[in-house]
């Protein structure tokens, strides 16, 4: 962890090209990662992580866009300058200490033939790279499915550390899979437009139970009340356990309408949270499956260690000539790991 200290201490007093390095370093999973995120969890926990999903072409990134724009001009209430320093953020913000600074993971599809990614949305948000308080990734999602790069909470997980107040991750848009967000974010929105078919009940399944704000943009166009009315219906078929009504608010994203009213909606279920003290519960539950997915990962790069790609395809040969049985095999292997 001491190789790591100089890199700490600049990711914490602000520098750019410290987080980046640090982002790398998580990402690729080069040597020291692990140690690296160690170290930096105890300064983690005090930004607000909000989720954005919907389907391709609902809007996400000019949604994402708007939203960095409402907070970067907003006053954050949470961190001023005694509160930056009692909680053991970064004492020198970027900008101004009393405006919100913003952290941006865009998560874009990999190829399943090259193995890379557009990596789109950097070029969609490039104004506002001559802006330090707004620090925007692109993540290729790497064969993870579920919407999301499986380094992504990592990566927020440095932002984080790093002192940004508030992480956006805006995830791939893969439709019913896409219910990895929710273990992440403190706060999920889903966004959906008018005209694309039978919009909600296309979906429901799955990804409809995940929003705590509803989101229609594009609701210029015609359909929007009908999209609005399914989405009414189905929340009055069933409630969620904490009782809270997701909201609907309805944007122009593309001309900055309605972003007022969807910053306020989610400042909305923050307080409702924080008033029903539900966020140490929601934590926990997102802890609860994020441990074991980590386990999983683990176990899972312990059984590939044990397994060359040779040894690998001669078990696969043995299965498919009925030689083996996979049930058998997995349990061996399994077996294996946990030694």
């Amino acid at each position: 962890m001491d190789s790591h200290a100089n890199l700490i201490s600049s990711l914490r007093s602000g520098d750019v090209r410290a987080l980046s390095r640090a982002i790398s370093t998580v990402e690729n999973r080069a040597p020291g990662w692990s140690d690296l995120l160690k170290a930096l969890f105890p300064y983690t926990g005090h930004a607000r992580v909000i989720g954005l999903t919907g389907a391709p072409g609902a809007g996400k990134s000019t949604l994402v866009d708007q939203l960095a724009r409402h907070y970067r001009k907003a006053k954050n209430p949470h961190f001023s300058r005694t509160e930056r320093a009692r909680n053991g953020a970064p004492a020198t913000s970027v900008t101004s200490l009393d405006n919100y600074t913003v952290g941006i993971i865009a998560v874009d599809p990999t190829s399943p033939y090259t193995g890379g990614a557009i990596l789109g949305d950097r070029i969609r948000m490039q104004e506002h790279f001559s802006d330090p308080g707004i620090y925007i990734r692109s993540m290729a999602t790497r064969g993870s499915l579920g919407g999301l790069a499986r380094t992504t909470a990592d990566v927020a997980t440095v932002l984080d550390a790093a002192g940004r107040d508030l992480i956006m991750i805006e995830t791939v848009g893969v439709g019913q899979d896409e219910v990895d967000i929710v273990r992440l974010a403190d706060v999920t929105i889903l966004i959906l437009v008018p005209g694309m078919g039978d919009d909600v009940q296309t979906i429901k399944a799955g990804i409809m139970e995940i929003a705590d704000i509803f989101v229609i943009n594009k609701s210029d166009r015609d359909g929007a009340e009908h999209v609005e009315k399914e989405i009414l219906a189905l929340q009055s078929l069933a409630a969620r356990r904490d009782g809270w009504t997701p909201p609907v608010v309805k944007t122009v994203a593309s001309e900055g309408k309605g972003i007022n009213e969807l910053g306020a909606a989610i400042a909305d279920y923050e307080s409702y949270l924080k008033k029903q003290n539900l966020e140490l519960r929601k934590s926990s539950e997102n802890w609860q499956e994020r441990l074991v997915e980590m386990l999983r990962d683990a176990m899972l790069e312990k059984a590939r260690a044990q397994l060359s790609d040779g040894n690998l395809a001669k078990l696969a040969a043995e299965v498919a000539e009925h030689r083996r049985d996979p049930y058998t095999l997995v349990e061996e292997i399994a077996g294996k790991v946990v030694k």
